[in-house]
């Protein structure tokens, strides 16, 4: 219950909480070194407070309610959380009367920053003479309670009344409140827009950063240009690992750093330095956590791929990047390059947070015939096209000619807002009717998930075309859309148009360059844990033709600088089935590249009740595996993984996770990688993928193989051990 109470220590509890109740409304002599807490927010419901509407639920939250991410910082058991019911409820909770009888009056708040509409007040005779409100305006941002503190001394032995507003609807539309209390003794509190001057007298600048610490807006500006402005976890002390802005574009010039709120013992915006290097270089690559096989970023948090494109004999990856968290926030389009598909160069930030909001999710292509003037020296232009997902939410470009410097357009945006859930352009040249088509993932109001299909002349200019209704497509049409063609079985005179979804369900069908009719959807894609809003590459070279592909692997790293990665680059193809054409994930022949060393098993079958039979061991591997099961299960154990295959059922188990993986003839043929942080397990000829994180134990290399239920026919395994993408030595 919450307590607004005489002061500390005294307590009432059972048949003496009337008595407190009846208290509230007297002056209560104390002591000057006593606090008084005014509200703990510990009971199960707002009494004596009232509350109204339908923001604030029957009673205190315990944190987090649903949909809503954590919420640290507040104190004891329960807070005050008006998300209940989403951003959209409002209402009021508001205190009895209480006189002011000490000097500050102190308490923790968070939640959405809209002083109107979303504020915590003191109300005396009625009118607000104090007010607060949360710290966050823009997507991203933290729930974390933050100490603040009114003084109110002025107002010492007036009758006054607290109240939590939330009048708000929206993104960041709710409030976080906890602790309130009375003081002789000004509660610690928050500096605000505390700032400092630093040359660039380097290439980077150097930010120290805590994991779990309360996000701040840092805005970077130079003279009266807002650079950019992100939300960090700035350590107040020791920092568990830097963010690095490069800088060299204001090589010489003052950058003026200015932190939003910062607590009084915080010493974060004085560590913030300049540096002509990466902090812990001799380690980058090699903590214990990084994949070896997979690209990751060198700090921060990475989603989604974008931009996939292969221009000036390099293939491109650019990504959803936080610089500045380990967690998603503050996106930026981070940018790799590779020339074999799978060691990468980090080439740094390339799109940065600007007035119309964070950087989305989208596309690239290179217009060959400069349709969009970009073009210089007769060199293509490689063309950026992302959501800027501000308010309005928008779709703009930036171009380049060198493909590592990048302009964006100055006429952005070239497409409106559709709806506020318009995200994640797809772009690509349709050669039959000579323009370029945009897939844009756009949520209705009513129709739900929709594909919307725009045509251009010169990337600038687009023109609804179409729309493909996600009911009429099973709905699954959730953003992050795909679209290319692929022949069947190889043959180029017989394709079809494939629609993919960011879970990599599909739909196959044709397309006319202007309406997309679906023959087959939902179609499953792949059939594991942790993959998503995959993108193939654009302007692969005719002769090469594959489509390739790239998923954002949901890899957890605790306790690194960085977090999440890539998935190996995937090879896409249409196969024909009794069902229809289906699509199939094979890894790409570029990893063969990092193959060390092989040992092939010399033992021709497994037999039932046997020890499991060696296969060899190895840290960073490829298990291939090709065998007739009759009617057994095959088991193979990878580094404490279990991979099994169920011959009845002809069903495939990665680490208990089960997916149908049919038998070709009577034989089936495996592929396992093994990385640090994930396996990536190929069945069927790729007809079944299931990717999996999985962390094995560093001391577990083993591989083994074994059969039960009958023997199993082995037609070839073998155990390569890979090398790093990282470091090119075993």
């Amino acid at each position: 219950m919450s307590h607004l109470l005489p002061p500390a220590p005294r307590r009432f509890a059972g048949p003496l909480r009337a008595l407190a109740s009846a208290l509230l409304l007297s002056h209560v002599a104390a002591r000057a070194a006593d606090d008084i807490v005014l509200a703990d927010f510990e009971g199960p419901s707002y009494a004596p407070w009232t509350a109204t509407g339908d923001a604030f639920g029957n009673g205190p939250a315990k944190g987090a309610l649903p949909g809503q991410m954590s919420v640290p910082g507040f104190k004891g058991k329960g807070l005050v959380n008006s998300f209940h019911q989403g951003d959209a409820s409002t209402g009021t909770l508001t205190s009895p009367p209480f006189p002011i009888e000490r000097n500050f009056i102190g308490f923790l708040i968070g939640g959405g920053a809209n002083p109107e509409k979303l504020a915590f007040q003191l109300l005396i005779d009625g009118r607000v003479v104090r007010s607060a409100s949360g710290p966050n305006s823009r997507p991203g941002g933290s729930e974390e309670l933050s100490p603040e503190s009114w003084d109110v001394s002025e107002f010492l032995g007036k009758t006054a009344t607290l109240r939590v507003l939330d009048d708000a609807t929206g993104g960041w539309g709710h409030i976080n409140l906890d602790h309130v209390v009375q003081s002789d003794r000004r509660p610690p509190g928050l500096r605000r827009d505390v700032a400092r001057d630093v040359v660039a007298s380097h290439r980077y600048l150097l930010f120290p950063i805590q994991h779990g610490a309360p996000s701040r807006v840092v805005t970077l500006s130079v003279g009266d240009h807002v650079i950019v402005r992100n939300d960090v976890g700035l350590a107040p002390g020791t920092p568990d690992w830097w963010a690095v802005m490069d800088v060299s574009p204001w090589q010489g010039q003052t950058l003026h750093v200015k932190v939003d709120r910062l607590p009084e013992d915080s010493r974060a915006l004085e560590a913030i330095r300049p540096s002509e290097t990466l902090p812990d270089a001799a380690s980058l690559y090699r903590e214990p956590l990084r994949g070896q096989l997979h690209f990751s970023p060198q700090r921060g948090w990475n989603n989604d791929p974008n931009g996939m494109v292969f221009y000036n004999g390099e293939y491109h990856l650019f990504f959803q990047h936080n610089p500045y968290g380990w967690g998603w926030g503050n996106m930026h389009w981070g940018h790799a390059v590779s020339r074999d598909l799978v060691r990468w160069t980090e080439l740094g930030d390339v799109l940065m947070p600007d007035v119309h909001g964070p950087m989305f999710s989208g596309s690239a292509v290179v217009d060959w015939k400069n349709t969009s003037g970009f073009g210089k020296d007769s060199k293509p232009p490689l063309v950026l096209i992302y959501t800027a997902a501000g308010n309005p939410t928008v779709q703009c470009l930036a171009h380049s000619t060198d493909g590592r410097t990048f302009t964006k357009y100055d006429r952005n945006p070239v497409l409106p807002q559709v709806t506020s859930g318009n995200r994640d352009p797809k772009v690509f040249w349709h050669e039959p009717s000579q323009r370029w088509v945009m897939v844009l993932y756009v949520e209705l109001p009513q129709r739900g998930h929709t594909i919307h299909f725009f045509t251009s002349p010169n990337l600038k200019d687009w023109t609804l075309a179409s729309v493909t209704d996600g009911a009429r497509a099973g709905n699954y049409l959730y953003e992050c859309p795909d679209f290319f063609e692929l022949p069947v079985d190889g043959n180029p005179r017989n394709t079809r148009w494939v629609l993919l979804a960011a879970n990599t369900e599909y739909a196959v069908g044709s397309f006319d360059g202007t309406r997309f009719n679906p023959e087959q959807s939902r179609l499953p894609g792949h059939r594991g844990k942790g993959f998503y809003a995959p993108q193939t590459y654009s302007d692969i070279p005719a002769r090469d033709g594959r489509r390739i592909q790239v998923g954002w692997f949901q890899t957890e790293t605790k306790g690194m600088s960085f977090n999440q990665s890539m998935t190996l680059p995937l090879v896409l193809t249409l196969v024909s089935t009794p069902e229809g054409p289906r699509m199939a994930f094979n890894p790409a022949k570029e990893t063969r590249s990092l193959r060390n060393h092989t040992r092939t098993l010399k033992t021709s079958s497994l037999q039932p009740g046997a020890t499991p039979t060696l296969v060899g061991e190895a840290e960073l591997l490829e298990l291939e595996a090709d065998f007739e099961p009759a009617d057994a299960t095959t088991t193979f154990h990878v580094r404490g993984a279990t991979i099994a295959y169920d011959a009845a059922k002809q069903e495939l188990s990665v680490n208990g996770h089960k997916a149908p993986a049919p038998l070709l003839g009577k034989r089936q043929r495996i592929t396992v990688f093994c990385d640090r942080t994930g396996l990536e397990v190929f069945a069927s000829d790729g007809l079944c993928y299931v990717p999996m994180p999985f962390q094995p134990r560093p001391d577990d290399l083993k591989v083994s193989a074994e059969a039960s239920g009958a023997p199993v026919r082995l037609r070839r395994v073998a155990l390569h051990s890979l090398r790093s993408i990282w470091h090119p030595k075993p």
